[in-house]
């Protein structure tokens, strides 16, 4: 790998920042449980296949490759995650996961970007084939990858227009440590990406989080068992995936709501656990009753507001739902996924912002699959107005589960390339080996 001086100083710098950031990370709240972990390097096993999926959602992007990976030759597969949640679903799923008899794999933490430990990290690790998924871009990493000589592909890549306009701000940087095979979930995204890795072969890819959006039958168990706590006589709303910013906003919601449908159950998501507090705090301000899901054990015989405190149970209650509002999409913060409660036949309103969603397609809307409102008002009235309704919601359904049908077959794609990626090395080593060579 042939270096410019201009990278060996600028690590120089990185590496100035990141020791002066590193106290600082080991007493934060959510990355202190971890610190230890993710600044070490001698826990890491080698691997052929490094994947990392930094949170929650790539956790599941993580688990949906493992389960169609199919190498023809033994394959240690190594994944991480760099959150907590992450973490813990890729514990919990790796288990349940059908992978190929021909991998072994394991679970760790993803290091910190320090280059003197990402160096490290990748010597141990050694792998022929680095998967990141979505955003995962670490200047360090990318540059000790490439000089490991580690074919490196961004599957299910994504750039917001902010993330975008920073990438290109510091070009010229990203075009020294530019991947090998970059796999779009749009051709929106993969123009973004060329005008940052002008190096890098870029291609498109259907997302694989279509792949992942039917009900299977772990998700109609964990339904059954939520029938136990909310009665079938009340109709119920969930404000879903509700970020810091527009929890004001999604206040006033409420109360429209329950100013116009009294006798309901409405559902509060917040986006991040952490903001379970902040919540208690607000409802009780605004002399809101609630109780908390972790302390239901019996159906809810009156109308009143559940605060979920409970991780890994929306999918479940999106398919009990009368009416889904879907945050992140209020004010400008890009959007959550408003496609998995209309696959379960919830009628789902978002707002004007889905800009990080923008590969879903404007059809989603067009065929009246999902309802764009233009402000909390518009969310209100059109939330209101399925409560009362109560519209057949099989049909809506039927019409969600064909539009992500169609949209399916990213993950094959994604793993195509991950195994085209490793068979160049494979077939090298036959060769060395058969003149003697390793």
């Amino acid at each position: 790998m042939k270096t410019c001086a201009f990278i060996p100083n600028f690590f120089k710098f990185y590496n100035i920042l990141w020791q002066l950031s590193l106290p600082f990370l080991k007493k934060n709240r959510r990355i202190g449980p971890s610190f230890s972990r993710r600044a070490a390097t001698a826990h890491l096993k080698p691997a052929d296949i490094w994947i990392q999926a930094a949170s929650a959602g790539e956790a599941f992007l993580a688990l949906s490759l493992l389960s169609c990976l199919k190498p023809e030759q033994p394959t240690r597969v190594l994944v991480t995650a760099t959150t907590s949640q992450g973490r813990e679903i890729l514990s919990a799923g790796l288990p349940k996961t059908r992978i190929s008899p021909q991998i072994t794999h394991c679970l760790d933490w993803f290091p910190f970007d320090v280059p003197g430990t990402i160096q490290e990290a990748v010597k141990r690790v050694n792998p022929r084939v680095m998967v990141l998924l979505e955003t995962e871009i670490w200047p360090a990493l990318l540059y000790y990858l490439k000089e490991n000589q580690t074919q490196i592909l961004i599957v299910n890549a994504r750039l917001s227009d902010k993330s975008a306009r920073h990438y290109r701000w510091t070009k010229y940087l990203w075009s020294q440590l530019s991947p090998d095979h970059i796999l779009a979930i749009s051709k929106t995204d993969a123009k973004k990406f060329e005008q940052i890795f002008d190096k890098a072969r870029i291609t498109t890819m259907s997302n694989i989080k279509f792949d992942l959006m039917l009900t299977g039958p772990e998700t109609h168990l964990k339904q059954i068992a939520l029938e136990k706590i909310l009665s079938p006589d009340l109709p119920l709303s969930i404000l879903a995936s509700i970020r810091r910013q527009e929890e004001s906003q999604v206040l006033k919601i409420l109360e429209h709501l329950l100013a116009e449908t009294p006798r309901q159950v409405v559902a509060i998501f917040p986006r991040h656990m952490h903001r379970v507090d902040a919540w208690k705090k607000k409802l009780k301000q605004h002399h809101f009753s609630f109780c908390l899901r972790s302390q239901l054990t019996s159906p809810m015989a009156q109308p009143g507001i559940i605060l979920w405190d409970t991780f890994g149970e929306l999918r479940s209650a999106y398919g009990l739902a009368n009416t889904v509002c879907v945050g992140g999409s209020i004010l400008p913060l890009g959007g959550q996924n408003f496609i998995e409660p209309a696959a379960l036949g919830a009628p789902t309103v978002i707002g004007p912002h889905i800009d990080d969603f923008a590969w879903v397609g404007e059809e989603i809307i067009n065929r009246g699959i999902v309802t764009k409102c233009k402000n909390r008002k518009s969310i209100a009235r059109t939330m209101v107005s399925h409560l009362r309704s109560r519209g057949d919601r099989s049909i809506l359904k039927q019409k969600a589960q064909k539009y992500i049908q169609e949209k399916q077959g990213g993950t094959q794609s994604a793993c195509q390339a991950i195994l085209a990626a490793l068979m160049p090395v494979a077939d090298n080593d036959s060769d060395n080996l058969k003149l003697g060579k390793r």
